[in-house]
C-alpha cells in the first residue's frame, strides 16, 4: 500500500513500504492482522473522503493484447482529444500491487490536465510469480501497452516517458536496459537493481520480499545454476549498460534500507552502470552512503531544488544523460519532482525540435 504524506503543497510524497507483517512475531500475527484490518478500514475511509481516489474523468479501464503471449492485459488509459501528436507517460505499479493501484494518480491527473496520453498497465501483477518480476512477459506487456496507445491516439514517439517507484522503479530499470531506444526519459525512484543482493538484504531483516523473489526465480540464490540464471536475467545490473545514453533519472531516500526496504546501494550501483568511468562512485563511498545513511563528507555539496519541499536533495551526480539524486527521505517518491521533471523534459525536447 502506498501512503500519502503531506507537508505543504510542494512536498506531496508517497511512502511505498508495506512489509510490516514480515517483522511481527509469528504468535502475534492473528491479533496484528485483525488490528491492521480495522485500522486500514478506518484509514481507507478517511483517505477516500479526504483525497478522492475515484477514477479521473476521461481515464478508461481497457484491455490490450500483449505480443508476449497473445493474452489480453488490463491498463488504465487516457487518450486526449488532440489533432496533433502528444506525449505519452507510462506509469508502472509497485512491487506488490497491480494496475488498479491509485498512488500514481498525481501523474494521471497531470496528463489529463495537460492533454498528454497516459498508461498504467498491468504487467502480470505483483512480483511473486515467474510470469512477473522482470520476465520476458513483463517486457512484452509494457511494449504492447505502448503500441496500443500509439494506435489509439496520436503519440509523439520522441516523447514517451516512463515512471516507476520501488517495484515500478525496478521495472523501469529493466525497461531501460531491455528497450533503451524507446524512452524519451525514465524516472526511477527507490528501485531494486540486483535481486540476488536484495534477497539477502530482505532475508537478513525479516522482510517478506525474499519469499516473493524465490517464488519468481524458482528458489533461493545458489540453489542451482538455472535459478542463478533467473536472478541474473531479471536483475537490471546484469544488462543496464545497454541504457548508456538513455535520459535516466534515479532517486533514492537516504534512509531507505534503514527505514525502508531497499538500500540505496541499489540506486548508486545502477547509476554506476550507466555513468562514465570518471563519474562512477567508489565502492567505499557507496558503502558509506548505505551503512551510515549519510553523504560521505568529501561529497557534501549544497543543492537547491524547491520541488523536493522539506525532503531536500543531499547528493546529486550527473554523467552524460544519467542523474542520481539522494534526498532526505526513505522508501518513497515525491510527486512535484516527477511532474516538474516531465514538464522540463518535454520543453527540452520541443525546443530541440525547432
Amino acid at each position: 500500500m502506498a501512503k500519502r504524506s503531506f507537508q505543504g503543497t510542494k512536498s506531496l510524497s508517497f511512502s511505498l513500504d508495506s512489509d510490516d507483517e514480515g517483522k511481527v512475531p509469528l504468535f502475534l500475527l492473528p491479533l496484528f492482522r485483525r488490528f491492521l484490518t480495522c485500522a486500514l478500514g478506518v484509514v481507507g475511509v478517511l483517505c477516500f473522503c479526504a483525497f478522492g481516489h475515484g477514477q479521473t474523468k476521461g481515464v478508461s479501464e481497457v484491455k490490450y493484447r500483449s505480443s508476449a503471449d497473445d493474452s489480453l492485459q488490463w491498463t488504465k488509459f487516457f487518450a486526449p482529444p488532440s489533432k496533433g501528436p502528444v506525449p505519452l507517460v507510462v506509469a508502472l505499479h509497485t512491487w506488490s500491487s497491480n494496475w488498479k493501484q491509485a498512488s500514481q494518480k498525481p501523474v494521471e491527473d497531470f496528463c489529463v490536465k495537460n492533454g498528454w496520453a497516459y498508461l498504467h498497465p498491468d504487467f502480470r501483477g505483483p512480483n511473486r510469480t515467474p510470469q512477473a518480476t522482470g520476465s520476458d512477459l513483463v517486457i512484452g506487456d509494457i511494449l504492447s501497452a505502448v503500441e496500443f496507445a500509439c494506435k489509439e491516439t496520436k503519440v509523439d514517439k520522441k516523447r514517451i516517458f516512463l515512471f516507476g517507484a520501488s517495484g515500478g522503479g525496478f521495472t523501469s530499470l529493466v525497461m531501460a536496459g531491455k528497450k533503451p531506444d524507446l524512452w524519451a526519459g525514465i524516472s526511477a525512484w527507490v528501485p531494486i537493481s540486483d535481486l540476488r543482493a536484495w534477497h539477502g538484504e530482505c532475508k537478513a531483516k525479516g522482510r517478506k520480499y525474499f519469499r516473493d523473489i524465490e517464488l519468481s526465480c524458482g528458489g533461493a540464490p545458489g540453489s542451482s545454476a538455472e535459478i542463478d540464471r533467473e536472478y541474473a536475467k531479471r536483475s537490471p545490473l546484469a544488462f543496464l549498460k545497454n541504457a548508456r545514453g538513455v535520459n535516466l533519472s534515479i532517486h533514492a531516500g537516504i534512509l531507505d534500507g534503514h527505514k525502508g526496504s531497499v538500500p540505496i546501494s541499489h540506486s548508486l550501483l545502477a547509476f554506476n552502470e550507466v555513468a562514465e568511468e570518471k563519474h562512477q562512485l567508489a565502492a567505499e563511498e557507496i558503502k558509506y552512503f548505505t551503512e551510515q545513511a549519510k553523504v560521505p563528507p568529501s561529497l557534501v555539496r549544497e543543492i537547491k531544488d524547491p520541488s523536493y519541499g522539506k525532503k531536500s536533495p543531499l547528493f546529486r551526480r550527473t554523467s552524460a544523460s544519467a542523474t542520481v539524486t539522494i534526498f532526505q527521505g526513505g522508501h518513497e517518491w515525491i510527486a512535484p519532482v516527477v511532474l516538474a521533471w516531465l514538464e522540463s523534459e518535454n520543453k527540452r525536447i520541443l525546443a530541440n525540435k525547432k
